[in-house]
């Protein structure tokens, strides 16, 4: 089958050579890559396809599919097909379907998983649409999906939307997979008891109730970088974990779980706390606690105590009783010898139970 893919990004690319080894012929095009693209632009792309054409999009969500889609609209013919893999908002399907309506144009939207390691061991498709232009599609979906049943690796999830739709939930799933792992993880890490963390979670990768790729993938990094020392915390997120709890929210459904995962990549973000300074600052008021001195902390839980030195720290300074590592009581940064307050680490390692 003939296909033309616009965006040769990582997935771009990679789905690109995925298709050409199962015999199709690929014309690829990329306004940023002009050592990968195999026309120059738009226009060149649709000219180089026999009619009916089918051209999957696979460029960033938002302005750049918008742009794409209002492009091929005005260069596509009636009876043509465009399938949109990226991770769009489901409802930008809707408006994107109607604009190539009136072109009598199809229009699939497809979700699609696997990341950088699809091109080899396939992807997870989730396609939204009319049922004519999913069987139109098939060969192509069949090619990019992994080997064995069909519908382990692909779904018609429903009409136009239902594939990005799906996407969104599948990536809120994974938000809190991921957070769960990253949980034991450092529970794990910091229990003194237990000396080989690495081959803890090897072991699970076979006959637990726990195993995964995503633990799998967890199990392959602390084999790259042990201890995972050196990665910053900083985490961002696609949106689509935002979009699946707004969803939650207007269906009145639960999702405490997605919840703190998306919430603790916000505060992986955050250099101090705001909030956990007020809080410092109102357990000060309220109570009279002393919580900017590791000295002054004789209520407390000894976990309480930072598990990471200050940045640029050596080991005997970060055990100095006078390095404050719960932050400012009254926002101020100041300890009561009037020396500076360490800001302490992120992500709550440094804040003090009540």
């Amino acid at each position: 089958m003939q296909l033309g893919i616009v965006g040769l990004g990582k997935m771009g690319a990679n789905m690109r050579d995925r298709l050409r080894a199962a015999g199709h012929e690929v014309i690829g095009y990329d306004s940023f890559k002009a050592d990968e693209r195999d026309v120059e632009d738009l226009a060149g792309l649709v000219a180089a396809l026999a009619a009916p054409r089918t051209v999957w999009v696979m460029v960033p969500a938002g302005e750049p599919t918008h742009t794409t889609i209002d492009g091929l609209a005005d260069l596509l013919d009636a009876g043509d097909l465009v399938i949109e893999g990226g991770n769009s908002y489901y409802k930008d399907d809707m408006a994107h379907a109607e604009r190539l309506r009136e072109r009598s144009i199809g229009y699939l939207d497809c979700g699609v998983s696997g990341g950088v390691w699809g091109r080899e061991l396939g992807y997870g498709l989730m396609v939204g649409g009319a049922a004519q232009d999913v069987e139109r599609a098939m060969a192509i979906f069949d090619a990019l999906r992994p080997e064995g049943p069909r519908d382990e690796g692909f779904v018609h999830a429903g009409e136009v939307g239902a594939g990005h739709y799906a996407k969104m939930v599948h990536n809120g799933i994974e938000y809190g997979l991921m957070h769960a792992y990253a949980e034991g993880w450092e529970l794990l890490e910091a229990k003194d008891i237990v000396t080989d963390v690495h081959g803890c979670f090897k072991a699970w990768t076979r006959g637990t109730v726990v195993r995964s790729w995503l633990l799998d993938l967890l199990v392959k990094a602390l084999e790259e970088t042990p201890g995972l020392d050196g990665i910053s915390e900083y985490t961002t997120d696609s949106g689509e974990g935002r979009w699946t709890l707004m969803e939650a929210i207007d269906n009145a459904v639960p999702m405490p779980v997605l919840s703190a995962a998306l919430f603790a990549r916000f505060a992986s973000r955050q250099q101090n706390s705001p909030a956990m300074q007020a809080v410092a600052a109102l357990r000060g008021q309220f109570g009279g606690h002393e919580v900017t001195k590791q000295d002054v902390r004789d209520d407390v839980n000894h976990a309480a105590d930072a598990k990471q030195p200050p940045a640029g720290a050596t080991p005997d300074e970060a055990t100095m009783k006078e390095t404050a590592t719960a932050g400012p009581s009254s926002g101020t940064g100041a300890i009561e010898d009037g020396s500076s307050a360490q800001a302490g680490p992120t992500s709550g390692t440094g804040s003090v139970a009540d």
